[in-house]
């Protein structure tokens, strides 16, 4: 899974000056290991059937990439900034985020002393700012909450986005993004738009954010080269014999809108941090076939609530331990009531400040009825999903940055 807020041990290869400051970074992380599931679906003549899996895994702590950084001075407190960032399989040498050549992140921008301005295709601010909260800066990707639905492991960019964010104000940060949609005669088709906070007081850290995005199964599935029209379902697959895909949520790929609310904090404690956060999921205007198919037959609206609560804690300067707790309840039209119980342990060992060596164990419990009608699969995400309710993975890997 492609997710992680920086890239330690960036290495600048040119600094030298037209203008004082200014820079030319080449910076990349290399993340792959083994992943072991005790249940996945495998298509066959007579419907799915059950398999163990055993593969090799790019990207599940932090994304593999390469990328570019300049930074420009330009007098009077003003800089030029330009990020070039591509993610792609260790395993395959293909590229992520859908086969984009610059898909994890490419934007220009400006910057002051009151904030940042930048443009292009990018993280949305609930990565930006409530990913912190989460498990998310020393969990793996498979620790993410189901389908990474409010995208607080940031598996979905934006594109066609303007984003500002302002300095820190005795604490305070706030953020503006906006996504065009770039539809003739609709501004309002597949856009996006966010806002968001942060806090910070000595050890404590809080975020709230909020995104509306309408058309997701376009706007926000449906960003990247591998994906389809609206007649395509991006999301994932719905089918109830072959393999499936995102089943707790792919049913719902005509939702005329998604909006995510998204609130939590961090607190240091000694050696270790406590994170909780909630997110509350909207899928609204279900049934309009011009954003995506309906196989069901779906109106109405499906709402996700999740609630997280983790604590890492660094045994050694080398070594730290990490476990949490994910709760989702979704609702949804036609009695689709699912429950997903998620613990998770991560640990982390660094052999130096550029390469460590890392492991997680987690287990998924599903109950009642998914997005596709049917009886709840556990399905961690990432991972393709289980024949039954209940699903365990374990993965180790080795990383490195540059």
């Amino acid at each position: 899974m492609n997710k992680r807020l920086a890239v330690a041990g960036i290495v600048v290869l040119t600094a030298q000056p037209t203008y004082a400051q200014s820079s030319v970074t080449l910076y990349g992380l290399i993340d792959d290991g083994i992943t072991y599931v005790n249940n996945v679906q495998t298509a066959g003549t007579a419907g799915r059937k059950k398999a163990s899996q055993t593969y090799l895994a790019s990207s599940i702590l932090a994304g593999s990439r390469w990328g570019i950084r300049a930074v420009e001075d330009l007098g009077g407190g003003m800089r030029t900034i330009v990020v070039l960032e591509s993610g792609w399989d260790m395993n395959t040498g293909r590229f992520q985020q859908g086969g984009d050549y610059m898909g994890r992140q490419v934007y220009i921008g400006l910057g002051n002393s009151v904030g940042t301005v930048t443009l292009g295709r990018q993280y949305d601010l609930l990565l930006d700012f409530n990913a912190l909260t989460t498990s998310n800066p020393w969990g793996s990707g498979y620790t993410a909450h189901i389908s990474d639905l409010d995208n607080l492991s940031g598996t979905y960019r934006v594109n066609n986005a303007i984003k500002f964010k302002t300095q820190a104000y005795h604490g305070v940060v706030f953020g503006f993004m906006y996504s065009l949609g770039g539809i003739a005669g609709d501004v309002t088709r597949n856009q996006q738009l966010a806002v968001g906070t942060t806090y910070v007081n000595g050890p404590f850290y809080g975020a709230m954010t909020y995104l509306a995005a309408r058309n997701p199964n376009i706007s926000v599935y449906g960003n990247t080269p591998s994906a389809g029209p609206a007649t395509t379902n991006n999301i994932g697959a719905t089918t109830l014999t072959g393999v499936q895909g995102n089943p707790a949520i792919s049913g719902y790929a005509s939702a005329h809108s998604k909006d995510i609310f998204a609130v939590g904090m961090n607190y240091k404690i000694g050696g270790g941090t406590l994170y909780a956060n909630y997110s509350n999921v909207r899928f609204s205007g279900l049934g309009d076939t011009s954003a995506g198919p309906n196989p069901f037959g779906y109106q109405g609206t499906a709402v996700f609530n999740t609630a997280e609560l983790d604590y890492s804690y660094y045994v050694t300067p080398a070594f730290m331990l990490g476990g949490g707790y994910v709760f989702t309840k979704g609702t949804g039209p036609n009695g689709n009531n699912a429950k997903y119980h998620q613990p998770q342990v991560t640990f982390d060992y660094f052999l130096s400040k550029r390469t460590d060596i890392y492991g997680t164990l987690i287990y998924q419990k599903a109950t009642g009825r998914d997005s596709t009608g049917q009886q709840a699969v556990a399905s961690i995400t990432a991972i393709t999903p289980s024949t039954s309710d209940r699903q365990f993975a374990a993965h180790v890997a080795i990383r490195h940055t540059f």
